[in-house]
């Protein structure tokens, strides 16, 4: 692989992750030829607030899945790619579509990272907004609880995670969007680039004369707009596209 010398020369990078840099720790991907949707059309629902919010099984079922959802796992040479891209001074802004907090987990400072979607770490209940750990509620699901309530107000509770059909944090949204238009590279990393507003931050970056990088296994529609696409592993190809 072929580092373009203005990659390596760059001094700051927003780089954009989504899913497919988790999977090397066992975290499967949603839209992926093995991804949790591609193999289970229906576990879409799990992650619809509408169908969660109206249908008790399906809160069920969401609790046994966060509870099964790789446990342990653990970061990857890509996270850590990433942790050395700050070390070098390089890195503007990290923003991910993930909530699995494996940035932070392996060393990344937590106020260069922007979690779009929220954290799987924490739960909130939809009513009156209380915040608890994930940890606190599924030791509740463990104790025989399928779908703990808010203790607080009796609420439906939720990972802290942004569903679909729930709105994403405006704050977060525009300081993603600063981020894209404040950097000479745009480094979007294991993410499809299909779900919005996240893959419109690829159009902010190029609008505002960024280079944009895709590493990505499958095709994107912005590979098109790309000044340079990665098909190899994110873990090996990452920390080469990133040595200073």
């Amino acid at each position: 692989m072929t580092v373009p010398g203005w990659l390596s020369g760059a001094r700051r990078l927003t780089v954009l992750t989504g899913a497919g840099i988790s999977t090397d720790s066992g975290i499967p991907d949603y839209r992926g030829p093995n991804g949790v949707w591609t193999r289970d059309p229906d576990a879409e629902k799990l992650v619809t607030l509408s169908y969660y919010v109206a249908d008790p099984d399906i809160r069920r079922r969401a609790w046994l899945m966060r509870r099964d959802t790789a446990p342990g796992a653990r970061p990857n040479a890509g996270h850590s790619a990433l942790v050395d891209l700050e070390r070098q001074g390089r890195l503007r802004t990290l923003v991910t579509q993930n909530v699995d907090g494996l940035h932070q987990a392996a060393g990344s400072s937590p106020e260069l990272v922007l979690e779009l979607h929220g954290t799987v770490h924490a739960v909130a209940c939809l009513a009156c907004g209380d915040r608890t750990t994930m940890a606190e509620a599924l030791a509740r699901v463990a104790a025989g609880e399928p779908d703990p309530a808010c203790r607080v107000c009796g609420g439906i509770l939720k990972s802290a995670t942004v569903s679909f059909g729930q709105a994403l944090d405006p704050a977060v949204v525009q300081a993603a969007a600063e981020a894209a238009t404040d950097c000479d590279v745009f480094l979007a990393v294991g993410t499809s680039l299909t779900v919005h507003p996240a893959a419109g931050l690829t159009d902010l970056a190029a609008q505002s004369g960024a280079r944009v990088v895709v590493v990505n296994a499958e095709p994107t529609p912005y590979d098109w707009l790309a000044d340079h696409v990665v098909r190899e592993p994110i873990g090996t190809s990452l920390p080469r596209l990133l040595a200073p």
